[in-house]
């Protein structure tokens, strides 16, 4: 197949400067990458084609080659005019310039990194919106791996050693490379450790580790609401090589619903219902709270719907100073069950009242009246 103008390849102009053939590559070499099309050969020669227009012209020397001679301006010859099959240029050389750590050795470190390191753990915890709001302590018993102690975590048999993989040699990866083009897969053999068991460990059948119950404190900070997710560093699962990292623990809370309290984030509503004799006359009732009872002095007259507020006994703000306020909905009781004689107390007390002491119902009816006398206010 003829070769296409590198230029053409990359969908730059021939005065491209340097910035601009990689920001090309870049793009096209994200579009065209194996690992996003696997199976697809037309991608894969494609991918190819795109490096090697890359390799030509990010090259000073190279690229003055090719802008006067083309293709002739190669030391190769037919499909490889500039020498790529022999080795002209290092595919993990270009990777490493333009993507950083994304291919070559530096993302098998990575991954190698990443294989030492244990699983994170999820756990659901549910509190009390008192044990929320100030914080707690709590024992968590997690299963986790502990590492099998006949065989150090190795998962060989004692008095045997885990062996180097024979399809990686150790090196936990297997490398594909045709012409130019290499790329690293992790050894489907040893699954990226480098190591097979052969003879096994029968208390740990191998794995290098037993699982057990582990009991784990964690620290809950006062403030936390439902969603909100604690780590506790280290408290995973253990390493599966030795000398690597612990995963670590994350625990959600999920806050159960109080029966007096409303939360909205660090604010408490909350309603406090009254007879109608403690509306009327006013007087010193216990409010409710985190803290515990807290008395206030009801005004004269108090009606239903009324609130205040009680500042500074809300829940604590998350990881700041400070707490949000209480706030209380004050609800006033009909009395039920009435005797004879409350009932001709309260008939009294409507008979001696005449409607004065009822000034919103007055208004109410006086506006009612209003609406019915004028026919053009019922529009």
């Amino acid at each position: 197949m003829q070769k296409r103008d590198y230029y053409e390849v990359l969908g730059v102009g021939r005065d491209a400067d340097e910035a601009t053939l990689k920001t090309a590559y870049r793009r096209l070499a994200h579009q065209y990458h194996p690992d996003k099309n696997q199976g697809d050969q037309a991608a894969e020669e494609k991918f190819k084609e795109l490096t090697e227009a890359y390799a030509v012209l990010s090259d000073a020397e190279k690229r003055a080659r090719y802008d006067q001679f083309g293709f002739a301006g190669g030391s190769g010859g037919g499909d490889d005019p500039f020498g790529f099959g022999r080795g002209g240029a290092n595919i993990n050389d270009i990777f490493g310039e333009i993507f950083g750590e994304m291919f070559g050795g530096a993302a098998a470190g990575r991954r190698q990194r990443a294989r030492s390191r244990g699983n994170d753990f999820r756990y659901h915890l549910e509190l009390t919106l008192e044990e929320a709001a100030f914080g707690v302590e709590k024992q968590l018993d997690i299963p986790k791996a502990r590492r099998c102690e006949p065989c150090g975590g190795s998962g060989a048999k004692p008095g045997t050693s885990p062996r180097t993989c024979p399809t990686c040699g150790g090196s936990g990866e297997l490398r594909l490379t045709q012409g130019f083009f290499s790329i690293a897969r992790t050894c489907h053999h040893c699954q990226g450790a480098g190591r097979v068991v052969v003879d096994k460990c029968p208390a740990c059948a191998g794995a290098g580790a037993v699982r057990e119950v582990t009991r784990v404190s964690v620290k809950i900070p006062a403030g936390v609401d439902t969603g909100t997710r604690v780590r506790s560093s280290g408290d995973g699962e253990p390493a599966p090589v030795a000398g690597g990292q612990p995963g670590d623990l994350y625990v959600v809370i999920q806050v159960k619903e109080h029966p007096l309290f409303q939360r909205q984030g660090t604010e408490i509503v909350c309603e406090v219902p009254i007879s109608f004799t403690q509306a009327a006359l006013g007087g010193t009732i216990d409010v409710p709270t985190l803290d515990g009872p807290v008395k206030h002095k009801l005004a004269a007259g108090t009606q239903t719907g009324s609130t205040f507020k009680l500042k500074g006994k809300g829940v604590p703000v998350l990881q700041g100073s400070g707490r949000g306020d209480h706030h209380v909905v004050v609800v006033v009781e009909t009395p039920t069950h009435l005797t004879r004689e409350q009932k001709a107390l309260l008939e009294k007390f409507e008979e001696l009242s005449g409607g004065e002491t009822h000034p919103r119902s007055r208004s109410f009816w006086e506006k009612a009246g209003d609406l019915w006398r004028d026919p053009k206010k019922k529009r």
